[in-house]
């Protein structure tokens, strides 16, 4: 079994406590004009909320198979919402109708680290696939390097057991199953963030350090962006 398939069957139980960011982007949804989507939709964890909160559906996009056993996404049509679930990879986003709002709720599981160097994918996809005014919201760990270094060469038992390799020079870390399979992690800057973002034709509308509100400061250890087209210029 590969990490992402061992890591689907709990994942239900470990995102669990993860409840801060889900009325930061029912926020932005409520704001939106037009179609809803979640990017790395997973289990419907934030979806659900989300649907419920604006009578809106959500377009969710992700590796829906691997989720669609456990979890919320079982549920919609009891949990009174429509979900429009799409198997496929978030960086090759194609939508029928410019949408108003794209959220990429990833709190801890950390979605955009998972794509390493192809991370600009789900920020070139959105432009183009936002309508005018439209949002395109994440976040991110802002990566310590303190604590890659003391998990280094570590054995860890949740959410499945697994050992942690942290490669320095990459800004990687490898994460490998007992019985094999491995998943990668990489983590961008705030100023390679702003680069991906501008190479995409989107600008930052706003930056926090956390679902709060808090300002991004040199201390901060997330970013929460909110971006939107780039606006034109002389």
């Amino acid at each position: 079994m590969s990490w992402d398939e061992s890591f689907a069957d709990r994942y239900e139980e470990w995102s669990a406590p993860m409840t801060a960011d889900i009325a930061f982007y029912a926020g932005l949804a409520r704001a939106a004009d037009g179609p809803l989507v979640e990017l790395a939709i997973g289990n419907g964890r934030v979806a659900i909320p989300i649907a419920q909160a604006t009578g809106k559906p959500v377009i969710g996009i992700g590796l829906v198979a691997r989720h669609a056993r456990q979890g919320p996404c079982r549920l919609p049509r009891k949990a009174g919402v429509r979900l429009d679930l799409r198997e496929g990879d978030m960086r090759d986003l194609a939508l029928d109708e410019p949408a108003g709002a794209h959220l990429l709720p990833v709190s801890r599981a950390a979605a955009p680290a998972h794509l390493g160097p192809t991370a600009a994918g789900p920020s070139s996809a959105s432009r183009p696939s936002l309508r005018p005014g439209g949002r395109f919201a994440w976040n991110a760990f802002a990566f310590d390097h303190h604590v890659g270094a003391r998990i280094d060469g570590s054995h860890q038992d949740r959410p499945v057991p697994h050992s942690v390799r942290y490669w320095v020079g990459d800004n990687r870390i490898d994460l490998t199953l007992d019985g094999g399979g491995t998943s990668s992690l990489w983590w961008a800057t705030k100023n390679e963030w702003l680069g991906l973002l501008d190479v995409a034709g989107l600008e930052v509308a706003a930056l926090y350090g956390g679902f709060a509100g808090e300002p991004f400061t040199d201390e901060s250890h997330e970013y929460v962006f909110v971006a939107r087209h780039r606006r034109a210029t002389g």
